[in-house]
């Protein structure tokens, strides 16, 4: 006799199985199923944020590719140039500085640190 557990539809059997006459056939025994835990509470999903507005006359600094923000270094309020780097993006492990597309001011930070971004989101906007 050997004993296998066997899984259909996420549900587990123990069978014990036979050799007769060179051929294997299953002996039908009562079995207990061993059944999977319960899947976790399924919990909503956070509201998505409203789309970022930007002004006429105002510049978008856009996600390039998705990635995680690793920090913030600029602020709002903060005069910077074209090229002066306002955060850091990591994607496919490596630490990305996403620059100042144009002078202005930081009139917005819409992202934090930890957060995940998509290829197009707006992270900042400089006016």
């Amino acid at each position: 006799m050997k004993k296998f557990n066997v899984t259909v539809n996420g549900n587990t059997y123990k069978v014990e199985v036979e050799e007769v006459g060179g051929a294997i056939a299953a002996q039908p025994r009562p079995v207990t199923p061993v059944v999977a835990a319960a899947p976790a509470a399924v919990v909503p999903k956070a509201a998505t944020p409203a789309p970022v507005q930007v002004s006429a006359g105002d510049t978008p600094i856009n996600a390039p590719m998705p990635g995680k923000v690793t920090k913030i270094v600029a602020a709002v309020d903060q005069k910077v140039k074209k090229g002066d780097v306002i955060l850091i993006l990591e994607a496919m492990k490596m630490q990305n500085e996403i620059g100042a597309p144009a002078d202005g001011t930081i009139k917005s930070i819409n992202v934090n640190a930890g957060q995940s971004v998509k290829p197009g989101e707006v992270m900042a906007v400089i006016g």
